[in-house]
């Protein structure tokens, strides 16, 4: 099974660091959910709002799991950068 690793950006605006493994079927979700920038684009800003959204649109547990500890700890109107490789 091919995983897909996730990444926030860190609060020191330094670098990235893992936040947690996606299915490929979870990625498309993603891709198919938020607007793309251009045709390469592979990070996302998401905030409570964003989360709230995807549960909306049926995001599985495990995907609103990883988004809600990324952003744990944030204040409500704060947002982080979520990256995928492959």
């Amino acid at each position: 099974m091919n995983t897909i690793q996730l990444f926030k950006q860190s609060f020191q605006g330094t670098g990235f660091e893992p936040i947690g493994r996606i299915t490929e079927a979870q990625l498309q979700f993603l891709i198919a959910n938020f607007e793309e920038e251009f045709l390469e684009d592979q990070d996302y800003y998401l905030d409570r709002d964003t989360i709230d959204f995807l549960k909306e649109l049926g995001a599985d547990n495990e995907l609103v799991k990883i988004f809600e500890h990324a952003i744990a700890g944030l204040g409500p109107e704060e947002g982080i950068d979520v990256v995928y490789k492959r």
